[in-house]
Order: C-alpha cells, then structure tokens, then sequence
C-alpha cells in the first residue's frame, strides 16, 4: 500500500515550481540550429507551430502561418507550451519509493522491479488484477499500444482511459444515431452556417482559436444560439443565450425541436428517406412544449421559442457542443436530444449543414479510436464483436483465446482497486488525484494498491502515489500522429532528445512487455514502425487509417479519416450521400424523456455546483501550474456567486467561503458575478488537494457512457471567518484579467 509520505519534501524536490524562462534564460544573440514544425499539446484545435532548437534545447517557438486551422493564432497556453520541455521539474530518471520517499535508481532496478510486482499479482490473483489507465494527449500510436499493451501484453481485461472523463457521451450518442464516433464536419464549414447552435461550450476560453471559425460566421452574418447555465464569454458573444439550469438540456432542446415540429420546420423527406424511429421521438416531442420545457429548465419560454424558429428557419446550420451537456448521468441523452434535431431538419451533410463535438484533450478523438478504451479495439472495433475480435487478433499473432473479454470504466475501475480485485496499476498520462470524482475515494483507491506504476515527466498529484515513478518524454521529444476536434489526422515531430535518463513512452512500455516474455508481439523500434502496425489494424474499420502515411500527412497539411487507400485524400465532411454507418445506411433518432440530474438541490444542499476549465489552465493542471505566467493570471480556484447568493448568504467579494456537498469540502476565495444564475455556483478544476474541485463532485455515471456528473451536483455555501487573503493575480481576485477587474 503506497501513502504519500514527506509531503513538503516531495514539493519541495518535484514542484510545481514556477518557471518562466527557456533554458539558459533569455538572450537575443542565440544561434537557432533547428526550427521544428508541429503542433500545440494542448486542446483538440492542435494549432500548428515551430519549435525553435539551439544546442538540443527547445528555446522558443513561432507561429504557423501555413497550417489552415489556427493561420499563425495561439492562445496563452500555446504560447508558453515549449517552456514545460526544459522545465526545472522535469522528472530526469527512475525513481522507487523507499520508506516515504522517492530514491533514484537505475532502469534496470525499476523495470526489474515492475516486472516482478506485477508477475507476483498475476501469479497470486489472476491476469485481471492488474489495472491500466491510459490518456488522450498521448499521440495516437501509444494509444494503439496501451490497448495493446493491456491485452497482448499482460493479459488483462482492465484498461481504460481518461478520454473517459471528456468525450465518451459524445462519442456514445454518435454511434447510436449515426453509427460513427466522430464530428461529422470540418472547422471550414462553421462559417457557412446561417445559425450555430452552441451547447456547453465556452469556445472564448477553452477553445480560444476556434472562435477564428465562430468570427468568420458572423461576419458572414451568421448567428449564435449559446446553451449554458453561465453566461460565458462566449454566451455574451452571442445572439440568444439560454441560461438553463444545469442538467436540463433534454427539456430545452425538446422544446426546440416541438417549435419546429409545430411550425413545419422539419425535413419530411430526408426523414422518410434517410431515419429511422421519427415517429416515437415525435410522439415524445409533442409533448415538451415551449411552456413545459420552460418549467423544467427555468429558460423562458419566449426564448425556447425563439431558438426554435431561428434554427429551424435557417437554410443552413450546425449544431456543436462539449463537456457541458456531456458531463452528466444523462450526458447521453442530452447528445442525442440535440442530433434529434439535427435529423429532423436534414441539416448534415452538406456545407454549412452539420454537427460536431468539440474535443478537449489534444488527441481527444485519436486516443478513443483505437484501442485503450474499455470495450475498443483498434478502428473502433467493439470488443463484443466476435468478427472484430479475430481480425484484430489476426493482425497481431495473438491467439483468440487469449484476448480478454471488455473490461469496465476507469471509475469503476478505482471502485475495484477499494474492492481489492485490482491489485496493480499501470498509468501513463493522466492525473486521478485531480481529474476524478470524488478524490478523496480516489485516494482510498490508491492507497489500497499492492503496487503502483506512474508513467510522467512531472511528479503530479497522482504519481506521489506510486511506488514506482518512471520520466517520460514531452511531445516535444517524439513523434507521432494525433487527430484533432475535426478528425484531421496532423504530425508531431520530435525537436529534440528526451532530458537526462528520460525514455519515450512507447520505449517503456515496449521493454516491460518484453521483460515479461511477451516480446515478440512487441518488436517495435520507433513510432513509424507502430503507426503502420495500426494502419492495418484499423482497416475496414469504422476509424480507417490504412491510406494515411507520414508523408501523406506532411504533404496535405493533415488528412482526415476515414481513407481507406493510399490514394485516398480523405474524408473531411461525412454523410455528403445522406448514408450513415448502420447496417440500413440510416441514421436512427431516439426519444428522449427528460431525467434529473443524479442529486438535486434540496433544503440541506440548496445550489447546484457546476465545473468547468479557464483559459490560463488545462485538465488537471500538471503542466500549466508550473509556467509562471499562467499562474499569474489564475493562480489558484476560486467559486463564482451571484451576487444575489452572496447577499442572502452575508458574502463579500473576494472572501474566503467553504463549499461543501455530500462528499467532502473545500475552501475557495468568492467571485461575485452577475454571469452565473442565482442556483448555480461555478468552481475550476484545475488544481488538486484541498483545492479540488472534485472533492465535491459526483461519482454517479451515465449508464450508457460511464460519464461521471461533474457538471450538476448539490451543494451549499457556508460562512468562515479567516484572516487569510486570496492570491488571485496582481490587480485582481478571480478567473483572469480578462474579466471584470475588482474595485473598477
């Protein structure tokens, strides 16, 4: 069992240090020996840019200009990213923890180590004690080989990924209308669009280039529909925001759709001709009217109305959401309540005429199609499929019989590792201690663990819970595919050799199956040699990667998937023959009832709590708290009040209040803000420890998607009195000096 011990000691050697320099410092006489084009770590837009290299060191970066979808833009994050290469923190070699604290060793000793843990837990307690738990801002071909890893490798049924946490409703509801995982349409065709229909996503902040796309669409004289309990950055920019409360979004998009029913606003005939199941959503349909749909969400009804018509009138229009309709038990549902109305107006297919996720995580979309999900295997194969099951065998040698059966969400693994049926963990890029629900069960999950490997190149808050820590690379330091929001397959290239002992990521993985005996399905000496393993691996399936090479993708600035040949240019819109990927060729509608969050506001609890990301921080924070310019715009959590709440409640901007919820509490400087209902209370999730977030979160899942419900949970405010003051930025307490500064 592994406790994190030495805590001060910890931070005090691994950080987060803040750092603002590249190496060497600042100086204007460098000599560049290497510009490296490639793209951004972070978000799904994966903007393209140069890596500037002197002496082996990443000391800067410039703008692309020639890639298509960011033309030169780079948020805050984009532009400090090459700052984390050669960070202080940077984990340089192995360490094994030693009565409390991490002791350098030998890769050897660790990988010496790991195998013998893990060949001891199997022996002891079966193949399926051990748990792996891969990410999304992995490029694509060590997502192929932790699926493979998992399965070939150690033989367990146990793995999942984080993607879990970001896009799994999305990618749900899209293979059970279209019967493929994926955005249905290239950035390009935003501006085509006469209306967008923005659900839960703050593009301004957490996709800040994207809203290049949003811009043009304006001033093309397009308009915005904005669906979000906030009213975000991007809310403000809009048309017609609908401030629902959280949790409600069957009910208004319900509405929506009974207005365009009501009006003769629908496709008859790409509905006969192209669907399946109208009829039963109509009948569902009929009976949220704008009225109902108000009761149920608190928009009014005028407004539900008004959405209604302005869509369903447009010639042209786009339907695009994220986490926030996604986040929820019935994140599922909310996806395909607003693909209902994509259907039933015959918007798809066309310019200007679609549907998209907006992907979180860099290779968001890339890391589910391939294999390191619970129930996947690679070209989003299913693991229930017996044909699917022999061709992926087929590829890789294995015998059938010797693929596990599907495995279960990471959530759900954690409840196993309490459980004590997984004993062992293997991680690599990602960050539980702060992306899950719940962290304080998270912890007694790691903490009931026989033996834990992290895989990182810094320490986070997980990995001080491993017994073994080993330093991987940054993207800088290899190379490899990912695919962004839009399913364009781009190219990261290595700019420089991974820092001190660091390894690769696939190098790692590789050696320890081979240490295992299981060598030979692991024989791979660089990433080109894994990408074209994968290709055949993913063809004639649903995510078909067989005709995309290296130079493919060098030579046409990214290729979408599907291309099935290699003289296949891709496929940057799907559905343009009005064909879908059921066995009919027909898209299928499905009708949706309105369902309450898992746990509601009530006397004891009376706000609902809602998460969400700023621009000056990404996911669980590893990365970003460490770039010193980032912290100082946002330098730690805050919870955003209406100023009606603050009133009733005797709280003053800026004062410290204590959140609580059934599961824990946390203690977080007030921002006092007029974008947020007067129910509704917003807290970032970037930070870990007590200033998490997700200590009050809500471990209850969508049944369909395992989605955690982070984005509705009941809560209440309470009171302190503490002399301590917030370190929120120079001028101001709260998100960024974007916002409102206080006192002006």
């Amino acid at each position: 069992m592994s406790k994190v011990e030495n805590l001060d000691r910890i931070l005090e050697q691994f950080g987060p240090h803040l750092h603002d320099a590249p190496d060497g410092g600042w100086a204007a006489d460098r000599v560049i020996d290497n510009v490296v084009p490639t793209h951004c770590p972070y978000c799904a837009v994966q903007c393209g840019l140069n890596l500037l290299v002197e002496k082996n060191k990443v000391v800067g970066f410039e703008p692309r200009y020639d890639f298509p979808v960011n033309e030169g833009r780079l948020c805050p994050k984009g532009v400090t990213a090459y700052l984390q290469t050669h960070h202080p923190d940077r984990l340089l070699y192995p360490l094994i923890k030693r009565n409390g604290y991490f002791e350098r060793a030998s890769w050897d000793d660790a990988l010496d180590l790991i195998v013998s843990k893990f060949q001891e837990i199997q022996a002891k307690y079966g193949k399926d004690a051990i748990g792996i738990y891969s990410g999304s801002s992995l490029t694509t071909e060590k997502t192929y080989l932790m699926g493979k890893f998992a399965r070939a490798g150690l033989g367990t049924r146990y793995i999942d990924y984080n993607g879990r946490l970001c896009m799994v409703s999305a990618a749900a509801g899209n293979n059970k209308a279209f019967g493929i995982d994926r955005a249905a349409n290239p950035f390009a065709d935003i501006p085509l669009a006469e209306v967008l229909i923005i659900a839960g996503a703050n593009c301004a902040e957490t996709f800040p280039v994207l809203n290049k796309y949003l811009w043009e669409q304006r001033d093309n004289g397009g308009r915005w529909i904005v669906i979000d309990p906030r009213e975000t950055a991007t809310a403000r920019q809009g048309d017609l925001h609908l401030q629902l409360k959280p949790g409600t979004d069957v009910a208004v998009a319900n509405g929506m759709l009974n207005v365009m029913v009501r009006e003769n606003l629908i496709d008859e005939d790409f509905i006969a001709n192209s669907t399946n199941d109208w009829e039963a959503t109509r009948t569902v349909i009929e009976k949220y009217t704008p009225d109902v749909a108000s009761q149920i969400s608190d928009v009014p009804a005028k407004k539900i109305e008004q959405a209604g018509l302005l869509y369903g009138r447009a010639k042209t229009g786009m339907i695009m959401h994220a986490r926030g309709i996604e986040h929820h038990t019935n994140g599922v549902n909310n996806v395909l309540s607003y693909i209902n109305i994509v259907l039933a107006t015959g918007k798809i297919g066309e310019p200007g005429k679609g549907y998209g996720t907006i992907t979180g995580q860099g290779n968001g979309q890339g890391g589910r199609e391939h294999g390191q999900k619970a129930d996947q295997l690679p070209g989003q194969r299913s693991m229930l499929n017996a044909e699917h099951r022999k061709y992926v065998c087929d590829v890789w040698g294995l015998p059938e019989e010797e693929l596990p059966e599907a495995g279960v969400s990471v959530v759900e693994m954690f409840d196993k590792m309490r459980e004590g049926e997984i004993k062992g963990f293997f991680s690599l890029c990602n960050n539980g201690m702060v992306s899950l629900p719940d962290t304080n069960k998270i912890r007694q999950s790691l903490e009931n663990l026989e033996f834990n490997v992290n895989v990182d190149f810094f320490m986070s808050e997980s990995s001080r819970y491993a017994d073994v820590v080993l330093p991987g690379t940054t993207w800088a330091e290899d190379e490899g595919v990912t695919a962004n929001s839009e399913a364009r397959v781009i190219k990261i290239n290595k700019a420089v050799d991974p820092p001190g002992e660091a390894k690769t990521d696939w190098w790692i993985v590789c050696e320890i199956a081979r240490r295992m005996g299981r060598g030979k399905y692991f024989n791979f000496n660089s990433p080109r040699e894994i990408f074209d393993e994968l290709r055949v691996a993913s063809k004639g399936g649903n995510a078909d990667y067989y005709g995309i090479t290296y130079e493919k993708i060098e030579k046409q600035n990214g290729v979408f998937w599907m291309c099935p040949t290699l003289d296949h240019p891709g496929t940057p819109r799907l559905f343009e023959d009005k064909k879908f990927y059921h066995p009919d060729k027909k898209a299928k509608f499905h009708p949706i009832e309105y369902k309450p969050p898992a746990e509601v506001p009530d006397a004891e609890y009376p706000l609902a709590l809602t998460t969400g990301r700023v621009v000056y921080q990404y996911l669980s924070g590893n990365q970003t708290r460490r770039i010193g310019f980032l912290v100082e715009q946002c330098p730690e959590p805050y919870v955003e009040i209406h100023p009606e709440t603050a009133l009733a409640l005797k709280i003053n901007d800026g004062e410290r209040v204590k959140v609580v919820s059934r599961r824990g509490e946390g203690v977080f400087p007030a921002l006092i803000v007029r974008t947020i209902r007067p129910d509704t209370i917003f807290i970032p999730y970037h930070w870990g420890e007590q200033l998490a977030a997700n200590q009050l979160t809500n471990p209850a899942l969508d049944p369909i998607s395992k989605i955690p419900e982070y984005k509705a949970c009941a809560a209440r405010i309470e009171k302190i009195h503490s002399r301590e003051l917030p370190i929120l930025g120079r001028n101001r307490k709260g998100a960024s000096l974007s916002e409102v500064r206080r006192g002006k």
